[in-house]
């Protein structure tokens, strides 16, 4: 399908919101069942990013973004500007400067597919919030390659490990501040 196919039958509502379904890169994908590790994770995870926003974004909960062939519904993500600005649309990936995954039976498609999405629109940042092995990884740095779109930058955050915010200024992520820094094992 292509992504104008894909909006047309969701405005014609062919396709609902009961039909649980994300449309990626050409097809319609089955959205896993949330479990209850998920659920936990995801909404504390949105806790601390509301917290911690940094000014002139919002938080947008598991809500869809356009890009080029696809309509993802990420768990979360920090987009730019004011929820009214999206009255008529979703935002693009060039409004999103976070996105993030928990992820547990989606870790492969998380780390593969959504990552060359993500990367392929520009997202500057993006998180997979890994269950299985209780770390966050944190992608940054979209490439363009010939073979494919990928990040240029990784790093692995483990469970007791502070979190650092990419809106933070570059060296003041480590600085005390007055507020109590989240550890990637808050989120689990």
């Amino acid at each position: 399908l292509t992504l104008d196919q894909y909006q047309a039958m969701v405005r014609s509502q062919i396709l609902t919101e009961a039909d649980a379904l994300e449309f990626l890169d050409g097809f319609l994908i089955p959205k896993m069942i949330k479990n209850p590790p998920h659920r936990l994770s995801t909404g504390l995870l949105q806790d601390v990013l509301l917290a911690w926003l940094p000014p002139g974004f919002h938080l947008n909960v598991q809500e869809p973004m356009t890009l080029v062939t696809s309509e993802p519904e990420p768990d979360l993500a920090v987009v730019r500007g004011q929820r009214r600005d999206y009255r008529d649309r979703h935002p693009g990936g060039a409004e999103v400067l976070l996105v993030v995954e928990v992820a547990d039976a989606t870790l492969a498609r998380d780390r593969g597919l959504k990552q060359r999405l993500y990367s392929a629109a520009a997202i500057p940042h993006y998180w997979i919030l890994n269950l299985v092995d209780r770390q966050l990884e944190c992608y940054s740095n979209p490439q363009s390659q010939a073979a494919g779109s990928s990040y240029g930058d990784y790093a692995l955050v483990g469970e007791g490990e502070a979190i650092i915010f990419p809106w933070e200024p570059e060296g003041q992520g480590g600085e005390a501040t007055d507020r109590t820094r989240p550890v990637v094992g808050d989120l689990l």
